[in-house]
């Protein structure tokens, strides 16, 4: 039991310790100190559905079904690419840059809409948790459950870390040039990720 725990605490953080689209929005979040609770919520509560769908045997079932991922990456591609290019206009534009707290701010249902999109429309998502989790967790047997618990342990603790950690940067990105170069990778990443989904759609 502690060893498919520790096992699967592991593997989870080896999977999201990662520059990626779901990353940079709650390091962004964190750092404006925007609405954090609910997007490391939301985060966390996310990958345990996903890791609990994995363990579960779901991973199997969308082997069957390669056209449920492409039409998820699709639409993935087409929000993460939308997203990159406002991140890139943000870099581009000094004034949109506001870090102090009575800046404007991003309305709740705004930043959960975005959370959420980019958790469920990311097809990487699905193919780290649901198939490669799922399928690790399944040699551990009967323990695989606890194996999924300690994955959704990683995710619990990296989002929590890293979304209320955030404001430890602040005196970084006090100057807007730290923002542009944050906003300016954060496009680079979206953009990337997006051009990933199309092109394995090729393959």
């Amino acid at each position: 039991m502690s060893l498919a725990l520790l096992s699967g605490l592991g593997f989870g953080l080896s999977l999201i310790i990662a520059i990626g689209a779901q990353n940079a929005f709650v390091l962004r979040q964190g750092l404006r100190r925007e609405h954090v609770l609910a997007v490391v919520v939301i985060c966390a509560l996310s990958d345990a559905v996903l890791i609990a769908l994995g363990v579960g045997g779901l991973g199997t079932l969308l082997q069957f079904v390669p056209w449920l991922l492409a039409v998820v990456r699709v639409g993935g591609a087409g929000f993460l690419i939308v997203y990159g290019i406002l991140a890139a206009r943000r870099a581009f534009r000094p004034a949109a840059l506001i870090t102090e707290d009575a800046g404007t701010s991003t309305p709740l249902w705004t930043a959960v809409a975005t959370c959420l999109a980019l958790t469920w429309l990311n097809p990487h998502v699905y193919l780290d948790t649901v198939v490669l989790l799922g399928s690790v967790a399944g040699t551990h047997g009967d323990d695989r459950w606890w194996f999924g618990l300690g994955a959704a342990a990683g995710s619990i603790l990296w989002f929590t870390a890293l979304g209320f950690g955030a404001r430890f940067l602040r005196p970084l990105f006090a100057k807007p040039l730290a923002w542009r170069v944050l906003d300016g990778v954060i496009a680079v990443v979206m953009i990337a990720i997006a051009v990933s989904l199309l092109l394995g759609l090729a393959e």
